[in-house]
C-alpha cells in the first residue's frame, strides 16, 4: 500500500503552465520594452528602444518555442503507448459497398 500517488495537484500546476505561455510572452516584450526604454534614456539613442523590443519579442518566440518542444515530447511518449498505437490493416478483398465507377441499371 505504500504506492506512490501522483499528486492531486499536478493536473491543475501543468494547466497553470499552459496558462502562463501567454503570461510570460506579455512579461517578455514588456521587459524588453523597459531595456529599451532605460537604454534610450540612459545613452540618448532613440534606436536603441527597438534593440530592446526586439529582444522581447525574441524572448516571447522562445518561450513559445520552448512550450511547443515540452508538448511535443509529451505526445511522443503518449504515442508511443500501446492503446493509441495505429496500426494499418491491409485488406486485399474490396469493398463492395463503394462504386466509383458508372452506374449501369
Amino acid at each position: 500500500m505504500n504506492e506512490e500517488k501522483e499528486p492531486r495537484l499536478k493536473p491543475i500546476i501543468e494547466g497553470a503552465q499552459s496558462l502562463s505561455l501567454g503570461i510570460s510572452m506579455v512579461v517578455a516584450v514588456l521587459i524588453g520594452v523597459g531595456l529599451g526604454l532605460g537604454l534610450k534614456h540612459i545613452f540618448d539613442k532613440t534606436w536603441l528602444l527597438w534593440v530592446g523590443v526586439f529582444i522581447g519579442i525574441a524572448a516571447a518566440v522562445l518561450n513559445v518555442f520552448k512550450a511547443y518542444s515540452k508538448q511535443y515530447k509529451e505526445f511522443e511518449k503518449l504515442a508511443q503507448e500501446p492503446r493509441y498505437k495505429y496500426q494499418k490493416q491491409m485488406n486485399d478483398k474490396e469493398d463492395d459497398d463503394e462504386d466509383f465507377g458508372e452506374k449501369k441499371y
